[in-house]
């Protein structure tokens, strides 16, 4: 924990003991829709949705809607006596953001519920995920359509998102390492471009809007090794029709992982793996959060091998999520050359421990 804002490290809550708990230690079959439910014998996991979005006059949103699942201590819960309903082994915890473009503003929300009196939990037929009256479910017996639906305040947005491009399996053949010890890795599953319409609700005004959704699924125990401090993970949507994901792992001292990683979807939905010597990454520009630390918020990412030169650059400076994980997670426009040709393109990025020195 950070003595002064009472946070946590997202990198420290994956690096946590994996005793008692299943561990990522192989590639397996993923199966749906089973897969998109909880694995409760796994210590955490989440259902990550972002994206862009604007309304009719041009203006532009970005959104995160996510959903986390942690197990609880298994010796403690075996400890435990009595029958109250309010007993459980799970807690849910959810954050949703909005970025304002125009209106300059970061809006970030944090709930938190135990899986009990239906509080909190995640479903599989009909698919469902959802905190209180936040939630990500199947509008009817198949998977897509999907909605999201999240208030808080005078902030809101309520999504439709259809099916894409098919799913795309990260890593090998859905299992992502994140180092050579054996368990520190995830099953990890992306839809990478996901049509997107509804509305959003900033400062009491109601905004139709359009535009692009990704979702992200992992679930694992274990997934960040001793001498890794955190990562940059950044997930680019671009107008050629292809879409990047890539997440840099990071040594302590800042140096690259050789297990860092990602792919770069085509058209039609076919995925080509990255390597960790394939990315060739440059922070060209910080922000110093008023808590301490110091986040890039504009990069050169290269991919040599694919022909692609872009330019990132985070649409708002100030979008760190700073309640009891703090990270930074926000909209980025992206622009630059693939092949030579001019290329443009909107995503997420994501970037954990920077924040104030670990305890």
């Amino acid at each position: 924990t950070d003595s002064a804002s009472g946070t946590l490290e997202l990198a420290d809550v994956l690096s946590a003991d994996p005793s008692g708990f299943a561990v990522a230690d192989r590639a397996r079959p993923l199966h749906f829709p089973a897969d998109h439910g909880p694995h409760p014998d796994f210590r955490s996991e989440w259902w990550y949705f972002t994206g862009n979005l604007e309304n009719g006059s041009g203006r532009r949103f970005g959104f995160q809607l996510t959903f986390f699942r942690f197990a609880l201590d298994r010796e403690s819960v075996k400890q435990r006596r009595g029958n109250s309903n309010w007993l459980a082994d799970q807690v849910y915890m959810a954050h949703f953001a909005l970025s304002d473009a125009a209106g300059r503003r970061f809006h970030s929300f944090e709930r938190f519920d135990r899986e009990a009196l239906g509080l909190s939990g995640a479903t599989v037929r009909p698919f469902r995920v959802w905190l209180e009256p936040w939630e990500a479910r199947s509008e009817g017996a198949a998977f897509f359509p999907l909605l999201l639906r999240a208030r808080q305040d005078d902030v809101a947005v309520e999504l439709r998102l259809d099916a894409g491009k098919p799913v795309v399996l990260q890593g090998d053949r859905g299992l992502s390492r994140k180092s050579e010890r054996p368990g520190n890795a995830s099953h990890y599953y992306s839809y990478t471009r996901l049509p997107a319409q509804g509305s959003v609700w900033v400062d009491g005004e109601k905004h139709s809007v359009t535009g692009l959704a990704w979702m992200d699924r992992e679930w694992s125990t274990s997934a960040l090794d001793r001498n890794q401090e955190g990562w940059d993970w950044f997930a680019l949507q671009l107008d050629d029709g292809r879409d990047v994901m890539f997440y840099r792992l990071r040594r302590v001292g800042g140096a690259t992982d050789p297990h860092s990683a990602g792919t770069v979807v085509g058209r039609k939905g076919d995925a080509i793996a990255l390597g960790a010597g394939d990315v060739i990454l440059r922070p060209l520009r910080f922000w110093r959060s008023p808590l301490g630390g110091r986040y890039p918020v504009a990069w050169r990412f290269r991919v040599p091998g694919r022909g692609l030169d872009l330019n990132i650059d985070a649409v708002l400076p100030a979008q760190e999520h700073a309640a009891t994980l703090r990270y930074w997670e926000g909209a980025v426009d992206v622009s630059g050359t693939s092949a030579g040709r001019p290329v443009r393109g909107r995503g997420y990025a994501e970037l954990t421990g920077y924040a104030a020195a670990k305890r």
